[in-house]
């Protein structure tokens, strides 16, 4: 089931709105096991990876034992279901990571499999799966997509100087790992103030990653970007989505480039754009996975709405002070017993940098 999970993660990022599935076939004989299909979501969300292993597999799919990250389809869409399609292929067992809750299938899957006399067991590596599918089962689960914040600091916390001077605070091990992280998301987000301070095309530059780089969006609020950002005329990829309040005064057709798609939303009292709204929109459209690259206001808004699903933290061994721009604002937290709380997930070194992902603990 490792090995499958493995699979599954070179989808991340190109898939959506499917999940990214891995799966693999194994042949069981008195000298143990033999790999025999491997599969994974294909880029665009087809073909399924049940069909991309037994495909690999051929005729060898006879009498295997199959593993997969998520319960097989049972509903006809652009593809037949792959539950139907591991039947037709003759395995005698299924394991199977977690359950779809997408409603078309719920369960459908396992049953139809076991109807069909193929043993199937429910629930390895259960946790793992679902914090790789985080963004598919949050759709399906909540309305809303999977958000990660990825944040640069130093050791105590600060983002920039005080002058917002911050390239760089962290070392390259650890913006290179930041670049393999934007390439397994559907869209990277930011604010203005990011874009007036360090002008960032927010795309993936790892030699080889170039064309995985996510959609990228970007919130404005009051202050005004040059029209030349490099986020605005960057000319490879889908166009920038662009979110305003409806009461922005821009003027669409003065200011975004013909790579951009502007999108207004209602806004909130202090007149910028509501980010549910923004979510809400992108999940419209098929995204799933949101990577939030941003400054210290939309960082805090984005806790204060309890909209951080999990945060990619990268910390130096360096210290700014109390003078410097902190990568959280005020939160208006007066209780200690309700403080936000995340648990370490992930901790590794990354040159002399630290590196964290930490994911939000459930209420209670």
């Amino acid at each position: 089931m490792r090995v499958a999970l493995a699979l599954a993660r070179r989808g991340l990022g190109q898939v959506a709105p499917n999940p990214a599935v891995g799966c693999v076939l194994v042949q069981y004989d008195h000298e143990g096991g033999r790999v025999v299909g491997r599969g994974w979501t294909q880029p665009g969300g087809r073909p399924h990876a049940e069909t991309e292993a037994i495909g690999r597999a051929g005729k060898e799919s006879l009498g295997s034992v199959a593993y997969v990250t998520l319960e097989p389809c049972a509903h006809q869409g652009h593809t037949d279901p792959c539950a139907d399609a591991l039947i037709s292929a003759g395995i005698k067992r299924a394991v199977v990571a977690t359950l779809d809750p997408d409603e078309r299938v719920s369960g459908k899957g396992i049953l139809r499999m076991k109807r069909a006399g193929i043993q199937v067991d429910l629930g390895c590596c259960n946790r793992q799966a679902r914090q790789l599918n985080a963004g598919f089962l949050a759709t399906r689960e909540t309305g809303r997509p999977h958000v990660a914040l990825k944040v640069a600091t130093t050791f105590d916390g600060k983002i920039a100087a005080i002058n917002r001077h911050s390239q760089w605070i962290t070392g390259p091990e650890s913006r290179a790992y930041g670049h393999l992280l934007r390439s397994r998301f559907d869209v990277i987000l930011t604010g203005s103030g990011t874009v007036l301070n360090d002008n960032p095309m927010m795309t993936c530059r790892l030699p080889g990653l170039e064309k995985y780089s996510p959609i990228r969006a970007l919130v404005l609020g009051h202050r005004k970007i040059p029209f030349d950002s490099k986020i605005l005329s960057y000319e490879h990829g889908p166009p920038t989505l662009v979110y305003l309040g409806y009461k922005h005064s821009l003027a669409e057709d003065n200011v975004f480039l013909k790579k951009v798609e502007v999108c207004k939303v209602r806004c909130d009292t202090f007149g910028y754009p509501v980010l549910s709204e923004i979510l809400a929109d992108l999940v419209a459209r098929g995204i799933t996975r949101v990577l939030v690259e941003a400054g210290s206001r939309l960082n805090t808004a984005f806790l204060k709405a309890e909209g951080v699903d999990e945060i990619h933290w990268f910390r130096a061994s360096t210290i700014l002070g109390n003078d410097s721009i902190p990568v959280i604002g005020d939160l208006g937290q007066d209780n200690v017993e309700k403080l936000r709380r995340f648990s370490v997930i992930e901790q590794k070194r990354m040159g002399n940098d630290m590196y964290e992902l930490l994911s939000k603990q459930a209420n209670g």
